[in-house]
């Protein structure tokens, strides 16, 4: 594989997770409230970025962020069952852009873009 470009437009990732105390504003330092906090936000659509595409890409290869733009607009409270989703919009060469969106119970709570690369493990690892 020569970069990403192998990847196919439309691939969907999802992680779903259950919102703990470890995941608020107030444990993570982004706030001093008890709902989901914006870092564990981005670490959720993150992971479904990865999980959207890391199937499909050989074993030497792995993709890191690169760009976020996220809007984090309703709360989630602890015991909320969370559901973040990425769908791979665009490929370029090896940068990746995909569509993201966190909803809880059917609404939306979050949504924008994160762009990946496709890169070199072994460069990343130090192997």
């Amino acid at each position: 594989m020569s970069a990403g470009t192998e990847l196919p437009v439309g691939l969907v990732g999802t992680v779903t997770a259950d919102v703990t105390h470890a995941d608020t504003a107030r444990a993570l330092g982004s706030g001093d409230v008890l709902v989901l906090g914006t870092p564990r936000v981005l670490s959720l659509v993150e992971a479904a970025t990865v999980a959207a595409v890391s199937e499909r890409l050989p074993e030497e290869r792995t993709s890191v962020g690169t760009d976020v733009a996220l809007a984090h607009t309703a709360p989630s409270p602890v015991g909320a069952r969370v559901v973040a989703t990425a769908e791979l919009t665009e490929v370029s060469g090896r940068h990746l852009t995909f569509t993201v969106e966190l909803s809880q119970d059917g609404s939306r709570v979050a949504h924008g873009t994160v762009q990946r690369a496709v890169v070199s493990r072994q460069r990343f690892e130090g192997a």
